[in-house]
């Protein structure tokens, strides 16, 4: 028999709904909140309301796609944090009450250790290289910048992060100092494929260790338009490409160069990418470059799971369905960055 989780993300702006049987996907499907654009960002309010009007017939949809009964079900997974509280709630109330109402048990899940995990899901028809235990991966995405060293599924200690801005965060703030609608990232990684990466130069900050700051990045960029502006109006215009494929090349040697000196100091090969910012082929070709260059074995994710999604989430439910570890009821969600 196998054993069937339900699994809901709904840490930010996207609602997410997973099945999986073992660690074999059945359903993943996501409804994304368009209102946020708008604003340049997600406005936490909108993102609660949005995620209590699609929550249900996400779940819906993801048991029709898995063709399994709610009776089916062995547990129900869900995002407990980090994230927008108001967006965590409403996932958490319904896993609750869902797993009370089937009487299941329920299982809490880290949102970055779901980004990390991912690359253990499996789906029918495919026969997926996981990661061999331990080994390293650089979760990147608008809200975190992290060297992980990944010991087991449970196991996870944060050797290098971000001490201000996160990349993404850093490719959004540009971009739409730019003009450049939200969310910023993907659109600059567009942009900059028609671009020379060597056109301007800008910051890259030395902190010690394996941390990562963006902060001075986005200064340096910001004071090289504000300087350009003065002389040419229509600079930014003229110059798009170019500005995108710097700082895109910018970001990226400072994420890599962290990345090089913590796989050489812990003598791991073993080398992952997660998040959001995963989905940058910029950041993907850098993989398959040192993947070369330093004989490292990669472990790059399907596009469909870097962004936030609910299939991540429940390959950790499963993996911790298999421990027994499951959640009191009473466990409330949690915004704070940890792992």
């Amino acid at each position: 028999m196998s054993i069937n989780i339900l699994a809901i993300e709904s840490s930010c702006d996207d609602t997410s709904a997973a099945v999986i049987s073992d660690c074999n996907l059945r359903s993943n499907v996501i409804a994304s909140q368009k209102v946020h654009e708008q604003y340049g960002g997600v406005v936490p309010e909108l993102a609660s309301r949005a995620h209590q009007q699609n929550i249900i017939p996400v779940i819906h949809e993801a048991l029709k796609q898995a063709n399994l009964k709610k009776e089916e079900l062995n547990a129900i997974a869900f995002t407990r944090g980090p994230g927008l509280m108001g967006s965590l709630l409403v996932g958490t109330s319904f896993a609750k009450g869902f797993s009370q109402a089937l009487n299941i048990p329920l299982i809490e899940v880290n949102h970055l250790q779901g980004h990390i995990m991912a690359h253990f899901i499996q789906e029918e028809g495919e026969e997926k290289k996981t990661p061999k235990f331990p080994f390293i991966c650089l979760l990147v995405s608008g809200g975190n910048s992290q060297i992980v060293l990944v010991k087991s599924y449970k196991e996870m200690e944060i050797i290098g992060q971000t001490i201000d801005d996160a990349a993404g965060e850093a490719f959004d703030k540009c971009a739409k100092v730019m003009g450049l609608p939200y969310p910023g990232g993907p659109i600059i990684d567009k942009l900059a494929k028609e671009g020379n990466p060597k056109a301007f130069t800008f910051a890259k900050p030395q902190i010690p260790d394996y941390n990562y700051s963006f902060s001075g990045l986005k200064t340096s960029f910001l004071y090289l338009l504000r300087d350009n502006l003065k002389e040419d109006e229509k600079f930014i215009e003229n110059n798009l490409n170019d500005l995108c494929a710097s700082l895109q090349s910018t970001v990226v040697d400072i994420l890599m160069s962290k990345l090089k000196k913590a796989v050489k100091d812990y003598g791991i090969k073993e080398v992952a990418v997660a998040g959001g910012v995963s989905a940058n082929s910029a950041l993907r070709a850098a993989f398959e470059d040192y993947s070369q260059r330093y004989k490292w074995n990669i472990y790059i994710p399907k596009f469909s799971y870097t962004t936030d999604n609910a299939a991540m989430v429940a390959i950790v439910g499963y993996f911790k369905y298999l421990d027994n570890d499951f959640c009191d009821i009473s466990l409330p969600p949690f915004s704070k960055v940890t792992i």
